[in-house]
């Protein structure tokens, strides 16, 4: 019962810790891969290790969140080594459904992308058939998931897993019994489907950064909005004249999925002075693919940084910068006033 608590107790730090992390919502569709398995077992009991005993199957998985998911998993035993003497070229099948549980995203936290190694456990119920009488058998599997994740995108996992096959009613009932089990080591090559999020896995965002920089251009908005002109007395001349604060940022805001300039950016940007320097960063919000979104904010800067030159404003530089915390949930093309 302590170590119960003691694993409660340490799961709760873990979800506290990354409380300000959020994971997008997924369609049903997505997060689903799919892959083939071969391997080699031998009786648990090792009372007759060899020959061993050869499987290749399928597998496919759909993860619910970046710490579980559910398998379903189908195997082929082509050789008999404790099976009994069975002539066909299949001498046994084992199709089961598990539960996966990501050790390494439970305990490390999932920040956008999996690791490039991962740690996973694997258990569940099965249906196990032989195929010389015809027999059936409930079935359960239990092991680990040892996953290399390949690439940039990580689409492609080589999975390495030590398992225990039990046939658990060979004797009448339900039981777990070493005398009726084989100890499996497989090597899977998984493929992971492309999501409706333009990657291969979750997403996630930093809801804490975010907050804090909404906050900061509202506090950026407001003081700009409450700056108003000042009459001042110009030495040694009569006449009085209005003196308006430049200001040093301007926000430039687009439709999404869009680069044109709307009548209410135009407005933005013909406040911008003509005897100013600026610099133009263009920024894009989430949806869509990476490469998309990089091409995204670096047309917002271009149009903006074109509007504002014909006005005769000087662009020093103009850049885009993709995805930005915060400022990417806005679509901005942000005006600064160079230094």
């Amino acid at each position: 019962m302590k170590k119960v608590i003691l694993m409660l107790a340490l799961f709760s730090a873990v979800v506290c810790a990354q409380a300000q992390i959020a994971t997008e919502n997924s369609n049903a569709f997505d997060n689903i891969s799919a892959g083939v398995t071969a391997g080699v077992s031998t009786p648990l009991d090792f009372n007759s290790v060899f020959p061993l005993n050869t499987n290749v199957g399928l597998k496919v998985q759909k993860d619910f969140t970046p710490a579980f998911g559910l398998q379903i998993e189908g195997i082929a035993v082509l050789n008999d080594n404790h099976f009994t003497d069975i002539k066909t070229a299949v001498k046994a099948t084992n199709v089961g459904v598990n539960g996966v549980l990501n050790l390494s995203n439970i305990f490390g936290g999932y920040q956008g992308t999996p690791r490039t190694f991962e740690v996973s456990t694997v258990a569940g119920i099965g249906w196990l058939h032989t195929w010389n009488t015809s027999a059936n058998y409930l079935s359960s599997k239990t092991g680990l998931d040892f996953a290399l994740n390949l690439g940039n995108k990580k689409a492609v996992s080589v999975v390495f897993t030590p398992a225990i096959y039990w046939n658990l009613n060979r004797i009448g009932h339900i039981h777990f019994d070493k005398h009726n089990a084989q100890l499996a080591a497989n090597l899977s090559l998984i493929y992971h489907f492309k999501t409706s999020n333009g990657t291969h896995h979750f997403k996630t965002y930093d809801i804490g950064a975010m907050i804090s920089e909404i906050d900061r251009l509202n506090g950026a908005l407001s003081e700009c909005e409450s700056r108003q002109p000042k009459v001042v007395e110009v030495a040694q001349i009569v006449e009085k004249k209005v003196v308006v604060p430049t200001n040093t940022e301007w926000f430039v805001q687009f439709a999404q999925k869009s680069a044109e300039l709307t009548s209410e950016a135009k407005a933005v940007l013909d406040k911008v002075g003509n005897d100013l320097i600026v610099d133009v960063v263009g920024t894009s919000s989430p949806e869509g693919d990476r490469e998309f979104n990089q091409r995204l904010s670096e047309k917002r800067a271009a149009v903006v940084a074109d509007y504002l030159t014909k006005r005769g404003v000087k662009v020093k530089s103009w850049v885009g910068k993709g995805v930005q915390i915060g400022l990417s949930t806005n679509r901005l093309a942000i005006v600064t006033a160079a230094q």
